[in-house]
């Protein structure tokens, strides 16, 4: 184990303290662009977004990537995980760090936090990309992956503590626990009704893949429900973003940067 301050430099990133818990994040680009803050999901960290960070930095974005506590170059903390909490601290770190309202761009459960924070501090968001995440166990295909990690399959417990064991300082070790944690959290959450966010106004991209862990139908759903959003269909799996950058960060950026036409002009 080893013990981290606010302050602190390491792969590219900094510590900084955020509401009880001491936290790393990445940050680059243009100061004066529209700052975007992209949230990574349950066992990811800021490396999820590899294939995004400099697509996005070349659009002249500031972007903005904080690990969670318990997951990459974050210490882990007392307590359970829980939407809750991670939407507090999402909310202090657009507060505090971030500074100004801001593009959120939320992959897996990161994106229904993403929704989440909208939902509470809608003077914070900009724009919504919701890309393969749900907000019920009803909008979850029924995924062998969540089956092995629930079911602690040992290839898949080696697979995800790869990238923690050579980030995480609380060392290999802590793993077992945050691995408890996550599964907790991944079978009792999330759990909230679509019609609770009819009333989240920012303009929303909700991008779903063909072949992925969320049902079409609940994306469908909720591209309906959310007043300002539209609905993206590509194919690929639960890691489009990393499968096909070619075409899922032109269509983000696109949608960053003005609404797509709602309306067919013509004659």
């Amino acid at each position: 184990m080893r013990q981290v301050h606010a302050g602190e430099h390491v792969d590219g990133g900094e510590y900084v303290d955020l509401a009880g818990a001491t936290v790393w994040h990445f940050t680059a680009g243009e100061p004066t662009g529209p700052p975007t803050v992209l949230l990574h999901g349950l066992f990811a960290s800021a490396s999820s977004w590899g294939t995004q960070i400099g697509g996005f930095l070349d659009a002249g974005l500031q972007i903005f990537v904080p690990e969670r506590p318990g997951h990459g170059h974050s210490p882990d903390i007392p307590g359970e995980f829980s939407f809750d909490t991670i939407v507090e601290r999402t909310i202090r770190y657009l507060d505090e760090i971030v500074g100004r309202p801001a593009n959120l761009v939320g992959w897996a459960d990161g994106a229904a936090v993403a929704l989440l924070v909208a939902r509470t501090r809608p003077d914070l968001v900009s724009r919504l990309v919701f890309v393969g995440g749900y907000l019920n166990s009803e909008g979850r295909t029924a995924d062998e992956f969540i089956a092995r990690v629930a079911r602690r399959d040992p290839t898949t417990v080696e697979y995800l503590r790869i990238y923690y064991d050579d980030t995480s300082p609380d060392g290999p070790e802590h793993f077992p626990v945050v691995y408890d944690k996550a599964i907790r959290m991944l079978t009792r959450e999330p759990e909230f009704d679509v019609a609770e966010f009819a009333g989240v106004a920012a303009p929303t991209l909700v991008v779903v893949a063909d072949r992925g862990l969320v049902r079409i139908e609940h994306a469908l759903e909720l591209s309906r429900t959310l007043p300002h959003a539209r609905l993206a269909v590509i194919p690929g799996t639960h890691i489009l973003p990393v499968e096909s950058p070619e075409l899922f960060n032109p269509l983000v950026l696109s949608f960053l940067a003005a609404d797509p036409p709602s309306v067919w002009e013509f004659g």
